[in-house]
């Protein structure tokens, strides 16, 4: 009945969401304490949703029974494989009502909305720091613990963000998709073709509103910003220096660590 009335009488405290049944309050609510009660059994990885556990379990089985019928691909969920056939169709149901933007799903929609209202509900519980997505908080929260759940199959290293892992995986298998239309330049991700292509235009979209200088990418511009603002987010957990960058960090830890990972090549 709350579909037809509306009625969401479960609140968030920290939050302006409300919810239609207190389960999905309790679910919401571990975005922000950052819980992850539900444990792989066959690995240490933990989830904040059951739904999410058996999605993970999934990657260990190789169970993917949903095929695509214009591909080969499969997935493991059937709402992956309805997304994944709107790349067949062209079909953007979700349309932003404030840009000329499309998605293929609800939740992207909503996450361009928060780009425009500046919204930013999930909270870290280490530091002030506020994002808009939770995935993007579940990344940060790295930078405090050090955790980094991807492995490398093939070598010893292993990183906190899954995209950062397939990056790395293209050093072993040489795989260089994105090619610079301009010159013979090839890249490993497209971001860095993009960053690239910038070179040849001159272009510098992102602007300082406190000095004259100006940026090929929003990230450099963030950096820049904290040389105005004195802002060191990164902390070594050894010593109580701060940063402005996370390889800035990286760098300081391996005095502490004595790590020394870059070898020459002529001698040891």
């Amino acid at each position: 009945m709350r579909t037809h009335t509306g009625e969401r009488p479960y609140q968030c405290r920290r939050c302006d969401k409300a919810f239609t049944e207190n389960r999905n309050l309790i679910n919401h609510m571990r975005a922000h304490t950052g819980e992850k009660p539900y444990q792989c059994n066959q690995c240490d990885k933990p989830f904040s949703q059951k739904s999410d556990l058996a999605k993970h379990q999934r990657t260990h089985t190789a169970e993917k029974p949903y095929q695509c019928s214009q591909c080969d691909k499969a997935f493991s969920h059937n709402r992956y494989l309805i997304y994944h056939m709107r790349t067949h169709t062209g079909k953007r149901p979700y349309q932003c009502s404030e840009c000329d933007k499309a998605f293929t799903e609800n939740r992207n929609l909503i996450y361009n909305m928060r780009a425009h209202t500046g919204e930013k509900p999930y909270h870290c519980n280490q530091c002030d720091k506020a994002f808009s997505q939770t995935n993007s908080l579940a990344k940060h929260q790295r930078t405090h613990t050090g955790e980094k759940p991807y492995q490398c199959s093939q070598c010893d290293k292993a990183f906190s963000q899954n995209s950062h892992l397939r990056c790395h995986m293209r050093t072993h298998t040489g795989e260089k998709l994105y090619q610079c239309s301009q010159c013979e330049k090839v890249f490993l991700m497209n971001s860095h073709l993009i960053y690239h292509m910038k070179t040849h235009t001159g272009e510098r979209p992102y602007t300082c509103s406190q000095c004259d200088k100006a940026f090929v990418e929003n990230i450099s511009l963030m950096y820049h910003m904290r040389a105005h603002t004195g802002e060191k987010p990164y902390q070594c957990n050894r010593c109580d220096k701060a940063f402005s960058r996370k390889n800035y960090l990286a760098k300081h830890q391996r005095t502490h660590t004595g790590e020394k990972p870059y070898q020459c090549i002529q001698c040891d």
